[in-house]
């Protein structure tokens, strides 16, 4: 972006933040705050008390169908906030929600809690929807009571934190949000669809609520909205692609058995693709805790999606010169873990051959994985993992495209090629990002 573009977009900005701010009177009024039946407006978390261990267990489980330890834990501890969230519009860090009355949550009332986690109203002022309050919103008052018992019995963690720091002018003007929930936030709960099984809408309840998939899975425009028509069709979160999870054969879940999607979610591994990235936090922190009902139940609902129209190409031709070239490429450097027809190795390496992960037309995630290495998720059915080391050393960018243009058109794949300088621009980016020295040997 050029400095006259970067300034028209910061003009631009402003004003739509105006626009947003005007809305918001709005939208304040009109938001329904009261929706509970069960919420207290008097005892607040810190004082709160329950020896119902039954409502504390089913609200332990529904802090795991929300995956809040992945984004609220890091060196501060438990639930202590710290994480950072990459924005297109700036830096977001997760707060603190244990139950320290200064710097957590331990002032809230179980109204407070509410009106938080569903409609986006916290302590602070109106939450940014990187806190899917969105998704939420959905959730039952019973859940979202057991989850408030379940809270009351963290250890309180005084750490202070500054949660949007990172956010320059105007992304950093809370008010705003009130006009942006009064174009993109649909605040009613989950209603089941009659003409659909309990176990599908189980599912739906899951995926859309507290599991929140879409957030990440499903892309947004130019104000951060989710966009409708592109429901879980894939989207680039914080440089990771987190890949379309519809019915769509070629690049989705359609031709993924049910179980396999099961499977996936409870071990971080189908038996060919493995979870890695933020999907293997989801799966160490939030996934693999759900019950063999509820992970076949969200497969079936994803499974039921409308897909995207990607289809496959025609796969390039293995007589292709490059092809050739990086079939030998592949064999030196790949081959030992990923099989020669690249079966992958169980429990330890994934497979490529009908890995619908790779076929993407966005090839972010393939791509980093050779340049920054990756790891799959450590679960309680699949403790050993797989890693991969960077091969940014080794390879250049036309060798890393070209072997990857193997990978993904070999063994009955099918994939658009890639170009040494989407290669580039990636070792680019992640270097100045993670200020990594491609020129050297990772050291042992």
């Amino acid at each position: 972006m050029s400095a006259i573009q970067h300034i028209a977009f910061r003009i631009t900005a402003g004003v739509v933040v105006l626009a947003l701010i005007g809305g918001g009177g709005w939208a304040w009024k009109t938001l329904n705050t009261s929706r509970s039946a069960v919420a207290d407006d008097q005892v607040t978390l810190a004082e709160f008390t329950t020896d119902d261990e039954d409502a504390i267990a089913r609200g332990n489980y529904i802090m795991r169908l929300g995956d809040c330890a992945a984004c609220h834990t890091r060196d501060a501890g438990e639930f202590a906030g710290g994480y950072q969230v990459g924005t297109p519009f700036g830096t977001l860090v997760s707060s603190n929600i244990t139950p320290d009355p200064d710097t957590g949550i331990g002032t809230m009332t179980e109204r407070d809690f509410f009106n938080a986690m569903r409609h986006g109203q916290g302590s602070k002022g109106m939450l940014y929807p990187a806190m899917p309050y969105t998704d939420y919103a959905k959730l039952t008052d019973q859940d979202m009571h057991d989850l408030w018992a379940y809270m009351s019995t963290l250890t309180p963690i005084s750490h202070n934190v500054d949660e949007d720091a990172g956010m320059s002018f105007p992304f950093n003007i809370r008010l705003a949000m009130a006009g942006w929930n009064a174009l993109f936030f649909d605040n009613s709960g989950f209603t089941p669809d009659d003409t659909q099984s309990p176990q599908w809408n189980r599912g739906a309840y899951i995926v859309e609520g507290p599991g929140h998939c879409s957030a990440c899975h499903t892309p947004r425009n130019a104000l951060g909205g989710e966009i409708a028509s592109r429901h879980m069709q894939g989207a680039v979160v914080d440089g990771w692609f987190a890949p379309e999870i519809t019915s769509n054969p070629h690049v989705g879940l359609g031709d993924t058995p049910t179980e396999d999607v099961a499977r996936y979610l409870k071990t971080g591994s189908d038996g060919v693709a493995f979870a890695a990235g933020p999907m293997a936090e989801a799966v160490e922190d939030s996934t693999q805790y759900m019950t063999q009902d509820d992970l076949l139940a969200v497969a079936q609902y994803l499974k039921s999606l409308p897909g995207s129209p990607a289809v496959a190409p025609a796969p390039i031709p293995a007589s292709d010169t490059a092809m050739q070239a990086a079939a030998q490429s592949y064999e030196v450097n790949c081959s030992a873990c990923h099989g020669l027809s690249g079966e992958g190795i169980k429990a330890l390496a994934p497979g490529f051959a009908g890995n619908h992960a790779l076929l993407s037309e966005n090839a972010t995630n393939p791509i980093r994985a050779v340049l920054v290495g990756a790891r799959a998720a450590h679960s309680h059915m699949l403790p050993t993992g797989a890693g991969m080391p960077s091969f940014a050393w080794k390879m250049d960018d036309q060798d890393i495209a070209d072997v990857l243009n193997y990978i993904r058109n070999s063994w009955g794949n099918a994939a658009e090629p890639i170009g040494a300088a989407q290669v580039s621009e990636a070792r680019a980016t992640l270097g100045a990002r993670d200020k990594i020295i491609w020129s050297e040997a990772p050291s042992r």
